[in-house]
């Protein structure tokens, strides 16, 4: 909660005007408390959750020429009534796992820092703390990932995931409820060592979740602006790694691919892609519906692993 009972007291406080930012900040937050404003993130959760895949779920159904050509696994459709099952599932995760882990973890936000006062901070500032926690939570959830493509990992955990081989943006937080606690540790690790502003907070939990939906879109757009981040992996970067399922031990990383090139881990992908080019397959001809098996792929982009383990 913002320590100034009126405008004219923040400005003396801060021995300036505020900015246009700072004043709508304010207005909103001044009698809001700290808890309050941090349990927006669930409200932002839901609305990612459910509007952010709309567009290509529109996509999917309509199967419109100019963009379906982008579909990387054009042999796999799901129905509207498939995708919305998916929905639904992850909305149950969202309210059961998701929603109370964000009322529950408040205390350890105070703990270590987040404010919400006066004065806000610079776009730089922003820009380079959402930095620092991309980098950190891409690199600790490289480990956590591979740790859970071990047999132990994969079979009680994991495979939960992987039921969707040809994976949709709803599928991206689809997921056993102990991988969507397990994972939101690497989440944390970032404002934990650098504390910033509750709306970098904000900011940082909207657009990791908007990554992981474009990831898992099954779309790969050559106009989408990510591909100018270095370093980025990117939805065909990713869709290997689901249509591969449990054997998978390459494209472990969550956003940036710096680890997987590091540690050896995307020698598949990097193969396959020396092999497509060698037979003439371009970025229009989708690669991995088309110089692949199914692999064990329904129509409905769901997995039917008949590898040796028992599914409980």
């Amino acid at each position: 909660m913002i320590p100034y009972h009126s405008l004219p007291e923040a400005i003396a406080h801060l021995g300036r005007n505020l900015t246009f930012a700072e004043t709508l900040w304010f207005n909103y937050s001044a009698k809001k408390s700290d808890h309050f404003l941090f349990c927006h993130n669930i409200l932002f959760l839901f609305v990612i959750f459910s509007l952010a895949p709309l567009p290509v779920v529109f996509l999917e159904i309509k199967r419109i020429l100019p963009f379906d050509k982008y579909k990387i696994q054009p042999n796999v459709r799901l129905s509207l009534k498939q995708m919305f099952k998916c929905y639904k599932d992850v909305m149950v995760i969202f309210f059961l796992v998701v929603g109370p882990l964000q009322l529950v973890s408040y205390p350890s936000i105070k703990m270590i820092g987040i404010r919400t006062g006066l004065p806000l901070p610079s776009w730089w500032e922003i820009l380079g703390q959402l930095l620092v926690y991309f980098m950190i939570e891409d690199y600790t959830n490289y480990w956590i990932h591979r740790f859970l493509h071990n047999k132990w990992g994969y079979e009680k955990i994991h495979r939960v995931h992987h039921e969707y081989q040809a994976p949709i943006g709803f599928a991206a937080p689809y997921a056993h409820w102990a991988e969507i606690l397990i994972l939101g540790l690497p989440s944390f690790f970032g404002p934990a060592l650098v504390p910033g502003h509750m709306i970098t907070l904000w900011l940082w939990i909207a657009l990791r979740q908007i990554e992981a939906i474009e990831t898992h879109s099954g779309y790969d757009f050559p106009w989408s602006l990510t591909k100018y981040i270095p370093f980025y992996g990117g939805a065909e970067y990713h869709d290997y790694h689901h249509f591969v399922g449990r054997q998978s031990h390459s494209n472990f990383a969550s956003v940036f691919t710096y680890c997987d090139y590091i540690y050896g881990t995307d020698k598949g992908y990097r193969y396959q892609k020396k092999i497509l080019r060698e037979r003439g397959f371009t970025n229009d001809t989708r690669k991995n519906g088309q110089a692949h098996e199914t692999n064990g792929t329904n129509q409905n982009g769901r997995s039917h692993e008949t590898q040796d383990f028992k599914t409980d």
